[in-house]
C-alpha cells in the first residue's frame, strides 16, 4: 500500500466515524438493542449500516450515484423505514420495565438486515458519497476509490463497536431499575424518527 492509498483510508476511516457518530434513528435502534439484546445485536445493528453505507459508497465510487439515488429515495422504502420505526419505538415503550440483556447465543441476522435497509433507506447517503469522493480527488472504479471506501466502513465500524461496548457496560453497571426510563427514552426517540421519515415521504 503506497502513501496516498494509505492517507485516503485513514481519511475515509476519520469520515465514516464521524458521519456515524451522531446519534440518529441507527444510533437509538443500536442503543435500545444493546440493551435489551445485549453486545452482539447492537453490533450487527452497526453492521448493517456500516455495509449499506459502503454499498452506497461503492456505487458513488463507481459513478452510479444517479442510478442509486432514485432507488434511495423510493417511496415504498421510506414508508416501510418510517412504519418500522414508529412500531418498534411503540413496542418498546408498551414492553418497558421488561428489558434485559438476552441470551448470548440469541442470532443477530434480524438486527443486521433492518439496519441495512433503514440506511439502505437515506437518499442522503449516496449523495454524501458522491461529494467526498469528488473532494478528495477518489472517484472512478479505481484502487483509490475502493480504499477511501473501505476507509469508511472501518471507521464506521469502529464508532458503532465504541457505542455497542460502551452501553453494554453501562447497563450491566445499572442493573435493571433504569430499563423503564431507557425503553421510554429510546422507544419514544425512534417513534419521533419514524413519524418524521413518514412525514417526508408524504406526496
Amino acid at each position: 500500500m503506497d502513501s496516498m492509498h494509505a492517507e485516503l483510508l485513514w481519511k475515509g476511516a476519520v469520515l465514516g466515524f464521524s458521519i456515524a457518530a451522531p446519534v440518529g434513528p441507527i444510533g437509538a435502534l443500536a442503543i435500545s438493542r444493546t440493551l435489551r439484546d445485549g453486545r452482539a445485536a447492537g453490533l450487527a445493528t452497526g453492521l448493517g449500516a456500516a455495509s449499506a453505507d459502503s454499498v452506497y459508497g461503492a456505487a458513488a465510487a463507481c459513478g452510479l450515484a444517479a442510478l442509486a439515488g432514485p432507488l434511495a429515495g423510493a417511496p415504498w422504502l421510506r414508508w416501510a423505514g418510517g412504519a418500522f420505526l414508529v412500531c418498534y419505538g411503540i413496542r418498546l415503550v408498551a414492553t418497558r420495565g421488561r428489558s434485559k440483556a438476552a441470551a448470548p447465543g440469541r442470532a443477530p441476522g434480524g438486527a443486521f438486515f433492518s439496519a441495512f435497509l433503514l440506511t439502505l433507506g437515506n437518499p442522503m447517503t449516496i449523495l454524501t458519497f458522491a461529494a467526498m469522493l469528488g473532494s478528495f480527488g477518489a472517484g472512478g472504479a479505481g484502487a483509490a476509490a475502493l480504499m477511501l471506501v473501505a476507509g469508511v466502513f472501518l471507521g464506521s465500524m469502529a464508532w458503532w463497536t465504541v457505542l455497542a461496548s460502551v452501553v453494554a457496560a453501562a447497563a450491566g453497571r445499572m442493573g435493571g431499575r433504569w430499563f423503564p426510563v431507557l425503553d421510554m427514552v429510546c422507544g419514544g426517540a425512534l417513534a419521533v424518527f419514524g413519524v418524521v421519515a413518514l412525514l417526508r415521504s408524504a406526496p
